[in-house]
């Protein structure tokens, strides 16, 4: 007996704590209704036993772009955090609503949740209503927030300026909502709207944006734009500076006076690349500094060459990046096979590079390296893309002008894209590439039966790696084989040796797969992977 009478003791002593969180409360609520929609409030509870917390609904569906916002301030006789007001027992507590009254055709409601959000159940609510006009209309709702049910009773005085509303038994978290209709400007409050954020929302399309979008883009872009047209055009050929080119030589079109393919081909297009290597291995062989021997090989060998140094060859006259090339390919030895070349030759090419790119500013066709001059200008290409990245994602977050943030990132795209052809040619470089090109048209299309039997050898393979670099080998390579001797084919070129039974007819074709694979070479190295 006694261990039961002990056991009951102890689950009515767990039991109490329970029942005194959950005693129910009651609520006597007075709002007036003041200027500017301000809802001034007071409550009274008693029957709390200890410390209760009433959670406020500041924020609801307004519409399909909005939310509604109801601000509470002016706290006394409790502690409001974030939402959560606190009570440490009975009392009274006051604070004022912004955001409760909404304009609605020609009047002006107001809408509150009165009583509600408490942590304990309220046996018996009370709202008293007052404000600066007559009341044209009440309702009130009871339960929880989305319900429809009216609350136990509403009713106004004689005056009609004041309401009064009444429900019993709500249970924790549930509310009672009033609403009361005065007549339109009786306070001149209006709802705070607040856009829900969504992806939609974030980069609206409308007249302000969209012309927002439009005026930036033409700011921006006409921005890249004029940075090309004054940093980054050639500027005109000037034929009459010192040190232009002169077209033609003994009656014939000529390439510039002493300028190499690899230069030409750097000019051209602004960039050391692998054309302009291949070009240089075949100047430097036509030149005496190299022989070419193409190897035997069967039905299904892949094809190869050996490239051989020539004794007593002058390389201390070869240009810088002619001796970075030559020293790459050899390294000290007197032959190697093209595909053998790795190693040191693949750390040496980044030399050949950077030596093309200083030659054609010391031979004053550009002011400034075009590498360099690139890469800077897509650095801020790409430093203009991050920027905007940062502020779409910021505008997005914050405000409905999204879209302005991508016209930034299009901008930086455009200077960096743009920025591939910022390098500019000075007027001697123009008028270096005008000659070049003519040169071109003339090599591809020129007539030259006119040329001496005795010089056709040497001329036209002098102007074999130019047609490298012009991508005419296949044209160029027919007419360096129709060169004959006495009336036979010819066996070899002084600089391109073929295997047995190799005769010059058969040159176009050997040329046309030594530049290809020594290309697929050369492009196969770091330093030329990207180009």
């Amino acid at each position: 007996m006694t261990g039961i009478r002990v056991a009951f003791i102890a689950l009515l002593m767990g039991a109490m704590p329970f029942a005194a969180q959950t005693a129910p409360l009651t609520d006597e609520v007075t709002l007036e209704l003041g200027k500017g929609g301000v809802l001034h409030v007071t409550e009274k509870i008693s029957g709390a036993g200890g410390k209760v917390e009433r959670t406020f609904l500041t924020r609801t569906r307004f519409d399909d772009d909005f939310d509604r916002i109801y601000r509470i301030s002016n706290v006394k006789g409790g502690t409001l955090a974030g939402d959560v007001l606190t009570m440490q027992g009975d009392g009274t507590v006051s604070y004022d609503v912004t955001g409760a009254v909404t304009p609605v055709g020609g009047t002006e409601e107001l809408r509150w949740f009165a009583v509600g959000g408490w942590s304990a159940p309220v046996a018996k609510a009370t709202v008293k209503v007052s404000g600066p006009a007559a009341i044209q209309n009440l309702s009130c709702f009871a339960g929880d927030l989305t319900s429809a049910i009216g609350c136990t009773s509403a009713s106004m005085d004689h005056t009609g300026v004041r309401a009064e509303f009444e429900q019993q038994g709500l249970n924790a978290g549930q509310a009672l909502t009033v609403v009361l209709g005065y007549p339109k400007g009786t306070s001149g409050g209006e709802p705070i709207l607040e856009r829900r954020w969504s992806m939609t929302s974030a980069f609206t399309l409308d007249t302000v944006t969209g012309g927002a979008l439009a005026g930036l883009l033409a700011l921006l872009l006409g921005g890249v734009g004029l940075l090309w047209w004054t940093r980054g055009r050639d500027a005109r050929a000037v034929g009459h500076e010192q040190g232009a080119v002169a077209a033609v030589q003994d009656g014939h079109f000529t390439p510039p006076d002493g300028v190499r393919p690899g230069q030409i081909g750097t000019l051209i297009d602004e960039q050391a690349d692998v054309i302009d290597v291949t070009a240089t291995i075949v100047d430097l062989a036509v030149r005496g500094y190299l022989r070419i021997d193409e190897q035997p090989r069967q039905t299904y060998d892949a094809p190869d060459w050996v490239l051989v140094r020539l004794p007593n060859a002058p390389i201390a006259s070869l240009l810088p990046y002619e001796r970075a090339l030559y020293d790459a390919i050899f390294e000290g030895r007197d032959s190697v096979l093209l595909s053998q070349l790795s190693g040191a030759f693949h750390a040496h090419l980044g030399k050949v590079r950077d030596a093309l790119y200083t030659d054609v500013v010391r031979q004053g066709w550009f002011a400034r390296r075009p590498d360099a001059v690139r890469t800077r200008w897509t650095t801020a290409g790409v430093g203009l893309c991050l920027l905007g990245v940062a502020a779409t994602v910021a505008l997005a977050w914050f405000t409905t002008y999204g879209l302005l943030g991508l016209a930034v990132i299009i901008a930086g795209a455009a200077l960096a894209i743009g920025g591939q052809s910022m390098p500019a040619k000075t007027a001697k470089g123009s008028a270096a590439l005008a000659h070049t090109l003519g040169f071109r048209h003339y090599l591809m299309t020129g007539d030259l039966g006119n040329v001496p039997e005795q010089h056709r050898v040497e001329l036209f393979s002098r102007y074999l790696p130019y047609a490298v670099i012009f991508d005419g080998v296949e044209h160029w390579s027919r007419v360096v084989a129709s060169v004959t001797g006495n009336g036979q084919q010819a066996d070899n070129l002084y600089w391109y040796h073929g295997p047995a039974e190799w005769d010059l007819s058969k040159f176009a074709g050997s040329m046309r797969t030594f530049t290809t694979t020594t290309s697929g070479a050369i492009s196969s190295t770091r330093q030329f992977r990207s180009l």
